[in-house]
């Protein structure tokens, strides 16, 4: 598993919020509508399904999460539909897309997408729709709806829209495992090192690939992040705008690039932040965040063995040392928590790669070290808990993990062997001690995975596209630095925005230059001169 591992619409027409034609469609578009529904109050957020054409018999033949779309006929009925926006609590208010499952097929089943949306607070000088989507893949845009934190000059004149795309949380889902068998895929040796051990990774990856092909159906090869780009471009026009704004964080970045590359003309204002190279080899993306991940490590290190009292040793080098002794040890020797369950080799390592994520979280890993030095894991684990979104009772918050593998064996099928995974351990361990030994694995999920459909991206210069900001952090662990640098390269429009610092994406990291470019660019479109470096 890799660690990758945010009132009325159309009150008038403008030349911001005019619903476009399908692009590959010859029919002329009418004007998208949206309507307002009292709908369903839910603590989920979710409204009714949207107006469909099937009778009761044509979906009960359908498999669950699917339907037979809005009413017409090809992708037009998609551009069509009308929506439902519900009351959805604090304010909100939630709806259902249809989009269909597969854009080569536009009248065979369709799919929902679900979204929710924070109007804006002032709807007279409304800029259109913001849609964000905090990365993953896999990560709810509905729950980072809730904590993505716009500025009010951002929030004043957008509604803003997280969704949940296709595959993902409350959007008709991808399943592989139960929550009990999950658990034990979330907890298994993540770094293989004898022949019992590689077995052992075979048999669970083929249990986990065998779960999701038989538990989500043709949805399986219909999650690319292409068909996530093309449903955002249904909901654009659904929701009345004319140009996409869009903020994506992380592997959000790579929806973005891909939007951009299919619909430039389409592009209004996009961040881009904590960017993907969409054009590195699934390989490079791997050593790249190992060494991400490697460089945010030596980061945390040198500020815990700074304090004076770090559990890992009085140096850098020690304390890497030290650190690569203890993940070891937990192979063989796994510790025990109050929760009955046992910190694995698999768990720690989760434990740690979370509080890389953000330098807030560094005094929590060295409580958590400190304690799992002393015997007792129970602090690791519940940070390993965090980043897969496990509750205390078991289950499991959303799919992500399911999700995560899906996406990325479709969007960059990698069928290495295991003696090229073998072949190639010596230098994921050269560049990054600690991480390399995990990163050199990633590549089986997906060359266990069924064949794919493979979906063409054009080339990622978006040529015509308005500009588009793409903003890195100098050691952003899950995303590095030079990722952002090649993807504003690679993008004819591209504005390379930088931050100097640690933690994964810059927005709301309290970089007051970061946030104040992020900001006036959404808000009124001036866009930050390119290299400007925060």
């Amino acid at each position: 598993m890799a660690a990758f591992a945010c009132a009325a619409l159309v009150a008038a027409c403008s030349s911001d919020n005019i619903a476009a034609t399908p692009p590959d469609s010859a029919t002329t578009a009418s004007s998208a509508t949206t309507v307002e529904s009292s709908g369903t109050n839910t603590e989920t957020g979710n409204s009714a399904a949207p107006t469909g054409g099937s009778t009761d018999s044509e979906a009960d033949k359908l498999p669950d999460g699917f339907g037979a779309g809005p009413p017409g006929d090809g992708l037009q009925q998609f551009y069509d539909q009308q929506i439902r926006w519900a009351d959805c609590g604090g304010g909100d208010t939630c709806a259902d897309f249809w989009v269909p499952l597969d854009y080569a097929d536009p009248n065979g089943p369709a799919i929902t997408l679900k979204a929710k949306r924070s109007p804006a607070a002032d709807q007279a000088h409304k800029v259109g729709s913001l849609f964000i989507n905090p990365g993953g893949p896999g990560v709810s845009g509905i729950d980072y709806l809730s904590f993505a934190g716009f500025d009010k000059a951002v929030t004043n004149v957008y509604d803003v829209i997280g969704f949940d795309p296709r595959g993902v949380g409350s959007s008709t889902p991808v399943n592989c495992l139960g929550d009990s068998t999950l658990d034990a895929f979330v907890a298994s040796d993540p770094s293989p090192d004898t022949p019992r051990e590689v077995a052992q990774l075979r048999r669970i990856w083929a249990r986990y690939t065998a779960g999701c092909v038989a538990d989500s159906g043709p949805l399986l090869q219909h999650v690319s992040t292409v068909e996530v780009a093309r449903d955002l471009d249904v909901m654009r026009s659904v929701v009345g705008d004319r140009t996409l704004h869009y903020f994506g964080a992380s592997y959000g970045t790579y929806i973005g690039a891909v939007y951009a590359a299919l619909f430039p003309q389409f592009v209004g204002r996009m961040v881009l932040d904590g960017a993907v190279d969409p054009l590195a080899s699934p390989h490079r993306t791997y050593i790249d965040q190992a060494v991400g991940f490697e460089t945010a490590l030596t980061a945390y290190l040198r500020d815990c063995v700074g304090t004076g009292t770090c559990p890992l040793g009085t140096d850098v080098d020690t304390a890497r040392t030290k650190l690569i002794a203890f993940l070891t040890s937990l192979d063989s020797s796994p510790l025990p928590t109050s929760s009955g369950r046992q910190l694995t080799e698999g768990l720690g390592f989760l434990g740690v790669v979370v509080t890389l994520y953000s330098r807030s979280a560094w005094p929590t890993l060295s409580l958590a070290l400190d304690a799992g030095l002393k015997g007792q894991g129970d602090v690791l684990l519940a940070l390993a808990d965090l980043y897969v979104h496990r509750r205390p009772d078991g289950t499991y918050a959303g799919n992500s993990i399911e999700v995560q593998s899906a996406v990325s064996c479709l969007d960059h099928p990698e069928h290495e062997s295991l003696a090229d995974i073998e072949a190639g351990a010596a230098e994921f361990d050269r560049v990054a001690p600690v991480f390399g030994p995990v990163a050199t694995w990633y590549s089986y999920g997906c060359s266990n995975w069924p064949e794919p459909r493979i979906q063409p991206v054009p080339d990622f210069s978006a040529k015509g596209a308005a500009p588009i900001v793409v903003v890195g952090t100098t050691r952003d662990p899950a995303t590095p630095y030079a990722q952002a640098v090649k993807l504003a390269e690679e993008l004819d429009s591209g504005i390379l925005l930088s931050r100097d610092g640690d933690g994964h994406t810059a927005y709301n990291s309290g970089n007051v230059c970061i946030d104040s470019a992020i900001d006036t660019y959404l808000a009124d479109g001036t866009v930050p001169a390119d290299g400007t470096r925060c």
